[in-house]
């Protein structure tokens, strides 16, 4: 399986910073909350001092968002909508113990982090316009078909696996008890992204490293690396950083 924006997402967002990670052996058979807590606790801090509309990194999804025909109040990014839920329900949902630590990663941040089952995808997985052809499933099984024009995620067989890019993901690639192979994908716009994707590719390598002794792929695609294989090698001089501290969490700023 190969992943990439497709040129035409490239030239619209030239803003875009991505990262990726490749893992194999996930199991749901561990515990992440130690792991987890001091990100939703960096969330909820954030959360106290300004609503997650006023973030810079949810302004520039809205933004993305509005320039794609979307109404942002009406369609917001996975990682608005999980902040707005750690703001009423003071919790986020538990799901499976990676998609957990990615929600908590996520809402630290307030960037959309994407986790799929790589057995669901077939073949190749581009974000790219639809053609109004793709057919997504929804988590209650339903069949939609992306708006023409609309920004998704197109595997081979013309599966979208998003709705309205980072809107939200597919029931169909959703990641269950059996998966054990997985894509994250993590999607930025705002002026500090080139320093905070990294810094979020890091948190999770190392936590997948700990927690399922696993030994995962990781990239930052650019307009000149756009596209990440699992087999690929790293791009040249790219290296991610440590993982930060508690002092560098987003709320510290």
């Amino acid at each position: 399986m190969r992943f990439r924006h497709s040129p035409q997402v490239r030239s619209a967002f030239p803003e875009l910073v991505c990262g990726v990670l490749h893992a194999d052996g996930i199991t749901p058979d561990v515990d992440v909350a130690a792991l987890a807590a001091p990100h939703v606790e960096t969330a909820r801090a954030r959360l106290a001092g300004s609503s997650e509309s006023g973030f810079p990194e949810i302004q520039a999804w809205r933004r993305v968002f509005a320039a794609t025909g979307l109404a942002p109040t009406r369609y917001r990014c996975a990682a608005e909508s999980l902040l707005r839920r750690l703001r009423r329900d003071g919790t986020l949902p538990r799901l499976h113990p990676l998609v957990d630590l990615g929600n908590a990663v996520s809402v630290a941040y307030a960037v959309p982090v994407a986790v799929l089952d790589v057995d669901r995808i077939s073949g190749d997985l581009e974000v790219r316009h639809a053609t109004g052809d793709e057919h997504y499933e929804t988590f209650d099984g339903q069949v939609e078909r992306p708006e023409p024009g609309e920004v998704t995620f197109v595997d081979s067989t013309g599966r979208a696996h998003a709705r309205r890019w980072t809107h939200r993901q597919s029931g169909w690639s959703a990641v269950r008890p059996e998966t054990r192979e997985v894509l994250v994908v993590i999607e930025a716009m705002h002026a500090d992204a080139a320093t905070d994707v990294p810094r979020m590719l890091a948190t999770l390598a190392d936590a997948v490293t700990a927690m399922w002794a696993a030994r995962p792929r990781t990239a930052v695609l650019t307009a000149a690396a756009p596209s990440f294989a699992p087999a690929d090698p790293p791009p040249r001089g790219f290296v991610l950083p440590l993982l930060r501290t508690q002092a560098d969490s987003p709320g510290a700023r």
